[in-house]
């Protein structure tokens, strides 16, 4: 197995490489150099970024062996999030780990704005005292407009209660619980523009949230207002707020995000009532330090064929062990169903799963069966297994019961293929150990491990059929290491399934159906 290939696209702590471990080669190159990045991704297993290098449709198509990009921060506006999830490829993110550095910086500057400490600390570095030309006010008693009361934005708010201020908040999904435990009143947007003293922004960059404050809604302020924006750059209108700190309405605005960045044509940095930081929202030892051992740890996971719940396009809650021990045999049922169909998908598909494990959520489980189903040389995977199923299939139904008729727990694949035929596999673990076993084929019960090589025929039940098909392969060479024959009646048709030791060739194949006439026969080589 070849070492996984891990590239870092930009400048990341030394604790995210300590995380990585040594089981991954590490290489380096600017992600902000669109021609060296399109290079350097093609043998990469994992692209690791921050928020300069974009990850695009064009990256990921040139990326064939990627499995997970990880931005080692919060947001993902660099990270094409729909393409990655169409190629397969998984995203993880750090979602809390600058979450308290950047409510301490929102902090700093409703305190910086107010007491005009930049510009103070300034003018005093260049030998002036200008101490009746800095005079600011006090944030006691003064209310606080929270735009977004997410993780940060509560932080932000418990923050500065303690200096005696009032906070309101809008947020349209805000719960009045969530509200109440942070401290704040829930109000509409134009009632938080209204009576706001102070405004601090806390929201992610959507289409909805792109000029969410712009210059009606600057018109709509409460005179004097104090603005400030430590989330995403664009959620403020820019222009629309030069013109309302130019005119007055707006007393001071602090900035640490711009709509383009770096920031080269904004008029707000040259503005003497604005405050302006380079985008230090997360620009902390603590939070670069967590964010890159967080995503270093996540795709460590990924590599390692783990299943991280918490990546950003998986959708799926938490799964206990004991769900996901489960993962490899569902992938296995799934690429055997498809050798049995010829190589086609069904028309319709049911993926049951029966027995006491369905007291857990199981629906990845559904995304194990079609990712195994579908791994036919191209890139699925939990990701991206239901789109390519949408695609491929009429209906997919996944069907859960606690009742099991002959296993505790056992999954089952049932679907209708385009010749009208009806297909049915089975299996569950066994022992300890979680032992893969196929417990049933077409309407034939059997009970087999799942190995890596598995031959599969249906044939008319006469005396001679197991040594003719021992003998063909023995000639061939194939080794036989377990057999497993079910039959509906005396006479009827028969099914056997064989584990074998090497590959059943085409041409043997051929050779068994020459002579058997089976009405189906199906090798599956699972390490393919």
């Amino acid at each position: 197995m070849t070492t996984p290939i891990v590239l870092l696209a930009e400048a990341l702590a030394p604790a995210t490489i300590d995380a990585l471990g040594p089981q991954v080669e590490i290489r380096h190159c600017d992600g902000t150099d669109r021609t060296r990045l399109l290079a350097a991704v093609r043998d990469a297993d994992a692209l690791l970024v921050r928020s300069a290098t974009r990850v695009d449709a064009e990256v990921l198509a040139a990326a064939p062996r990627l499995r997970v990009v990880g931005r080692a921060g919060v947001g993902l506006d660099n990270v094409d999030l729909d393409a990655a999830t169409r190629a397969g490829v998984t995203v993880v993110n750090a979602p809390a780990s600058n979450s308290v550095t950047a409510a301490e910086l929102a902090c700093g500057l409703i305190i910086s704005v107010a007491r005009h400490i930049p510009q103070a600390n300034a003018s005093l570095k260049r030998g002036q005292w200008q101490r009746s030309r800095y005079t600011g006010v006090e944030l006691a008693d003064k209310t606080l407009g929270v735009v977004g009361l997410g993780r940060i934005g509560r932080l932000v708010a418990y923050r500065m209660r303690a200096f005696g201020m009032r906070v309101i908040a809008y947020d349209p999904y805000l719960s009045p619980s969530q509200a109440a435990e942070a401290g704040a009143k829930p109000v509409t947007l134009d009632e938080l523009l209204a009576e706001s003293d102070f405004i601090t922004v806390h929201l992610p960059r959507t289409a909805e949230t792109t000029g969410l404050i712009g210059r009606e809604e600057l018109r709509r302020v409460k005179p004097g207002v104090r603005i400030v924006n430590a989330a995403r750059g664009g959620i403020v209108d820019e222009q629309a707020l030069a013109a309302a700190l130019t005119e007055g309405r707006v007393a001071g605005a602090a900035l640490d995000v711009f709509a383009t960045e770096p920031c080269t044509d904004s008029p707000l940095p040259a503005l003497d009532n604005v405050v302006a930081t380079p985008h230090l929202g997360a620009s902390t030892v603590e939070a670069q330090d967590r964010a890159g051992t967080t995503v270093a740890h996540a795709v460590r996971r990924t590599l390692a064929g783990e299943l991280v719940p918490d990546a950003v396009n998986l959708h799926v809650t938490a799964p206990l062990t004991e769900v996901t021990r489960f993962l490899p045999l569902a992938g296995d049922l799934g690429r055997i169903f498809t050798a049995l169909a010829g190589g086609q998908p069904p028309v319709e598909l049911d993926v049951e799963v029966h027995g006491p494990i369905t007291r857990h959520d199981v629906s990845v489980l559904e995304r194990g069966v079609l990712a195994g189903m579908f791994a036919d040389g191209r890139r699925v995977t939990l990701v991206n297994a239901p789109l390519v199923a949408r695609q491929r299939i009429d209906a997919v139904r996944f069907v859960t019961s606690s009742e099991s008729a002959s296993h505790t727990d056992q999954i089952t694949l049932r679907g209708t293929l385009a010749d009208g035929r009806a297909l049915a596999v089975s299996g569950a673990l066994s022992g300890p150990r979680n032992i893969r076993k196929l417990t049933g084929i077409a309407d034939y019960d059997i009970e087999l491990e799942i190995t890596d090589r598995m031959l599969f025929l249906q044939y008319k039940d006469v005396p001679g059929m197991i040594g003719t098909i021992g003998r063909i392969l023995g000639e061939a060479g194939v080794n036989i290491a377990v057999m497993q024959v079910a039959r509906d009646t005396e006479g009827g048709e028969a099914a056997v399934a064989l584990t074998v030791d090497s590959i059943v060739s085409p041409a043997v194949l051929h050779r068994i159906s020459e002579v058997v006439r089976p009405s189906w026969a199906h090798f599956v080589d699972l390490t393919a």
